[in-house]
């Protein structure tokens, strides 16, 4: 019997870091995700077979059960390595998945090219998750770790707030539907940036955090409520340069995009994947294509 599970990729607009402080993280499923399809087979292993939005095949590997449960492998891939993580902690949440089966074949497809970063990881844990029948936030804390706004995106059809800060995750559906969606864009950089090496730095800087929390929370809300994109930008560019000062690093725009006539800011980790860009003027996916940045997404074509 085949099964299929589905998760949605995610993008984080604002408490990018300070969510792992107990900001309140505004973020947006995107109609891009990731499928997983389970064949039961005779073999006592797991067949792997990864897709790539092109179909082409990016990761191919078959684990014995018994390096799921150790917890081990002899492979040096590092995908394998961290697959075998992954099912290992799965496996401990629930061990009857393995014990009671005669094997897998599984096969996963993302509808995003993976180095987007729009959540190959998180759409997979989800995914495992749901085929192990667990908690996903919990997986995600024992195997990757993370505030889990991720997770939540890949479990919900709307925009979100979630908050790290209590002894479980809180996910709040809002609505946001702002009358100037035609005018918001997401950019791809093409510049890959390691999220856990990002959160280490962050860590290392911080200071009066507390503060920067309540300041971040009050430009969430009021993003959501407003319909003034004048005053949309302000905000983005006013949560910019908080995290600028607090990370030590320039904005973005400041660094690349100078001349845009917009709001330019950084998405999940600084330096990499996508930027949202606002502007009034029209041609804002001209201006970006001849910056040499192809990838520009309009609002309507991204978000669910």
């Amino acid at each position: 019997m085949k099964q299929t599970f589905y998760s949605n990729g995610k993008l984080l607009i604002t408490g990018e870091y300070t969510v792992l402080d107990g900001a309140d993280a505004f973020a947006l499923p995107t109609k891009y995700g990731q499928y997983l399809h389970v064949n039961e087979v005779e073999t006592q292993s797991v067949k792997w077979t990864s897709f790539d939005a092109d179909k082409s095949t990016w990761f191919e590997d078959t684990l014995s059960f018994s390096d799921i449960k150790e917890g081990k492998t002899e492979s040096i891939n590092p995908v394998t390595q961290t697959l075998v993580k992954i099912l290992h902690t799965a496996n401990s949440m629930n061990p009857e998945m393995l014990s009671d089966s005669k094997g897998f074949n599984v096969v996963t497809e993302l509808t995003f090219p993976r180095h987007w970063g729009l959540g190959t990881s998180s759409t997979l844990i989800n995914n495992i998750a749901q085929w192990f029948t667990i908690d996903a936030f919990i997986l995600l804390k024992n195997s990757f770790g993370g505030s889990g706004y991720d997770i939540a995106c890949a479990q919900n059809n709307t925009p979100i707030i979630y908050n790290i800060d209590s002894p479980t995750p809180t996910v709040k559906s809002v609505s946001f539907s702002p009358e100037f969606s035609n005018n918001v864009y997401f950019v791809y950089l093409n510049q890959k940036q390691n999220s856990r090496s990002a959160i280490e730095a962050y860590n290392e800087k911080k200071s009066n955090i507390t503060t920067t929390v309540n300041q971040i929370n009050s430009i969430t809300q009021e993003l959501l409520n407003t319909n003034n994109i004048e005053r949309f930008m302000e905000l983005l560019d006013k949560h910019t340069a908080i995290m600028s000062d607090l990370l030590e690093t320039p904005p973005v725009k400041e660094q690349l995009f100078p001349d845009f006539t917009g709001s330019v800011k950084s998405l999940g980790a600084w330096g990499g994947d996508f930027v949202l860009a606002v502007s009034k003027n029209s041609d804002t996916a001209a201006y970006f294509k001849q910056k040499g940045y192809t990838v520009v997404i309009p609002y309507k074509d991204m978000i669910l």
